[in-house]
């Protein structure tokens, strides 16, 4: 596997968080004064080739993103009509971010077991979720919070009628017998477009 690879490989996992410089050569071992090099062939490789991403900086963190002209292409992914409710990652995504807010993918993560970077995006798509920030810790994770579209969609005036919810920390919503969509009474809400999504991120 080449150098470029591996950064692609990183890349790629870190999804729209991004890699600092530091973070990619600390993770390949690469001499980090070789990192601009490397990053400037990895973009020029995309540029170069028929790839449908491309490399964007932001706020000194690298992230791969899908190139503006097949917008429309990645478009179609989130407005297809085979299945119109909210799916159960989703819901459960939507809970912890609700009720710890504002919360990073990690913390997120950490609490439903399982990967949560697909289902994040798809959420922030639908106007439910939006990036608050970042926190102010190592990698500057990004930061969730509802919306005021989400309080649209589950009939909430603010986040203080949400019901009573024991200690989010605590749980562990892939095992836990509680159900989010009860707890958002979300039986009849609606996201138009939403794919069907019966296993977690791919």
């Amino acid at each position: 596997m080449n150098n470029l690879s591996q950064l692609e490989a990183l890349l790629f996992v870190a999804g729209d968080e991004g890699l600092s410089m530091n973070d990619l050569a600390q993770a390949t071992g690469f001499d980090r004064a070789a990192m601009p090099h490397l990053l400037e062939q990895l973009e020029q490789r995309y540029n170069q080739v028929e790839s449908g991403l491309s490399l964007r900086l932001d706020q000194e963190r690298y992230v791969l993103v899908t190139k503006p002209a097949l917008g429309s292409v990645v478009n179609r992914l989130f407005v297809s009509p085979v299945n119109d409710k909210l799916t159960q990652p989703q819901l459960e995504t939507l809970v912890i971010i609700a009720y710890q807010q504002p919360a990073t993918r990690v913390e997120i993560e950490q609490i439903r077991g399982v990967s949560s970077a697909g289902t994040l995006q798809k959420l922030l798509l639908y106007r439910l979720i939006a990036v608050g920030g970042r926190r102010d810790e190592i990698g500057r994770p990004l930061e969730y919070v509802t919306t005021p579209e989400f309080l649209d969609y589950f009939g909430l005036e603010n986040l203080a009628d949400l019901p009573d919810l024991p200690d989010i920390t605590e749980l562990n919503l892939a095992d836990s017998q509680l159900d989010p969509q009860d707890l958002f009474e979300a039986s009849a809400v609606e996201v138009p477009g939403n794919p069907t999504e019966k296993e977690e991120d791919s």
